[in-house]
């Protein structure tokens, strides 16, 4: 039967959709398979950042370790508490997140970031070797309102290491939508969220360790301060690895109009405003590394309670969150398209709070406490990794510094509470009741966004 011209017409329409349809499923598929962990790290640059990231990291959180440890063996007398001279660290060390984090990043997004992140680490190092003067004598013997001068030198130091500090953490984040293809934002914010979060809570647990090995080095060789010399270069190497990266920078992507900071802060907040996006996953991150300081503090008592397990080994508890957390990344890496960032995260913390229900009955088991705390870092890794990823894609180059200052402003000051409040909470309430509570934290977080999305028309 001879087939008519209306006819051919539609049979070359329904092989043209068919064939578009292939196209489509290829992309997805190739797209897919570019945005594993192999992706970004064969991505020079991006490795380049990651290893600076590691090194810079790391040292933060030995620093004050190392703080610690010199007041043990230098100021604290016998019989006299720790805890006032950790405090005066501690509050040290935040008082500069809380007054610059907005305002560094007002100022990363007039500079050029990569100058911003080698100088960051660079004067950092050279904080670190200034320590060893401030244990001298004369500084050690005189007094100023009743502590050391070489206290209150230190004090000055931690002060302007955090400082610095404020400025390498909105750059690094700014910098990573510059060298990393959009399509693969989600890995390298799995390798980046994964690499933050497991230095927040293993850093600690290994910097005595890591120190000890140090110190007893140095006696070895009768090399003096070999603890800060180790600390000091830290921050020096994770300097000169970043000097080699090619961030791709235009002039289009810094900020051109000068205005006073102030405004540039009040612009940041206004976008956040508007962009219920990032807001919600900002809110998000907020809820997140406030569990987890609470986490690092809530270790210790548990690896107390439980059987066989002393209050010094809270560092395998928060070890397996860290294997979570990888797991957890690279579930979200390679699911990503089947599932929405907002889903991922309201999905995140309600796994969470299983995780934590889990824990507060885990008290006396060390297998059962160990796979919750694993569970816990998986569930963590859907909410961080996609939050992060959100406010990277969402927010334009020129506001990133802005955005990520205040980002860390908040999560800085969410994370001085629950340090502050976690471990009174648990003398009086108990532990299983604080981890429930914490549980409830999770939920009402996850809840509250995913209503605050579904309201406003988006997934």
């Amino acid at each position: 039967m001879p087939v008519s011209d209306t006819e051919k017409q539609e049979l070359s329409e329904l092989k043209s959709i068919s064939l578009n349809h292939e196209n489509i499923d290829e992309e997805l598929i190739e797209n897919t398979a570019k945005k594993g962990f192999m992706a970004v790290l064969k991505n020079s640059s991006f490795l380049v950042l990651w290893l600076g990231q590691v090194f810079s990291q790391l040292a933060d959180k030995i620093y004050l370790v190392l703080i610690i440890a010199i007041i043990s063996s230098n100021f604290q007398t016998e019989g006299e508490s720790i805890s006032r001279w950790v405090s005066l660290v501690m509050i040290a060390f935040t008082i500069p997140a809380v007054l610059f984090g907005s305002l560094a990043g007002v100022y990363v997004d007039r500079w050029s970031k990569k100058a911003v992140l080698v100088s960051s680490n660079l004067i950092r190092g050279m904080l670190v070797f200034l320590i060893p003067f401030c244990l001298l004598n004369n500084n050690i013997n005189q007094k100023f309102l009743n502590f050391p001068v070489g206290f209150w030198l230190i004090l000055l130091i931690t002060f302007s290491v955090s400082t610095a500090t404020q400025f390498f953490a909105p750059a690094e984040q700014s910098t990573i939508p510059l060298i990393v293809k959009k399509q693969n934002l989600l890995a390298a914010n799995s390798v980046y969220t994964t690499t933050m979060m497991a230095m927040l809570i293993i850093g600690f647990a290994i910097g005595d360790p890591i120190l000890e090995l140090i110190g007893n080095w140095g006696t070895k060789f009768n090399l003096n301060y070999a603890q800060e010399l180790f600390v000091g270069i830290s921050y020096l190497f994770a300097g000169l690895i970043l000097l080699s990266l090619n961030t791709q920078e235009k002039d289009k992507d810094k900020q051109t109009e000068e205005k006073h900071p102030i405004e540039d802060i009040k612009e940041g907040l206004r976008y956040l405003q508007k962009n219920h996006r990032v807001r919600n996953a900002l809110f998000q991150l907020v809820i997140l590394f406030s569990i987890f300081a609470a986490l690092a503090v809530l270790a210790v008592r548990l690896a107390e309670t439980i059987p066989g397990m002393e209050a010094s080994q809270f560092g395998y508890l928060l070890a397996s969150t860290g294997v979570g957390i990888a797991i957890g990344g690279t579930i979200v890496t390679h699911q990503n398209i089947i599932t929405s960032h907002s889903q991922l995260g309201f999905w995140g913390s309600m796994g969470m709070s299983f995780a934590l229900m889990g824990l507060s009955v885990s008290t006396h088991s060390l297998f059962f406490a160990l796979v919750m705390t694993v569970i816990l870092g998986i569930f963590a890794a859907f909410v961080g990794i996609p939050m992060q990823t959100t406010i990277q894609g969402e927010t334009p180059p020129d506001m990133r510094g802005k955005v990520f200052g205040l980002q860390n402003n908040a999560v800085n000051i969410a994370l001085s509470l629950p340090l502050a409040l976690a471990g009174i909470a648990e003398t009086y309430l108990g532990l299983q009741i604080v981890f429930f509570i914490l549980a409830l934290f999770a939920i009402v977080g996850g809840w509250l966004t995913s209503w605050i999305s579904q309201t406003s028309g988006t997934n």
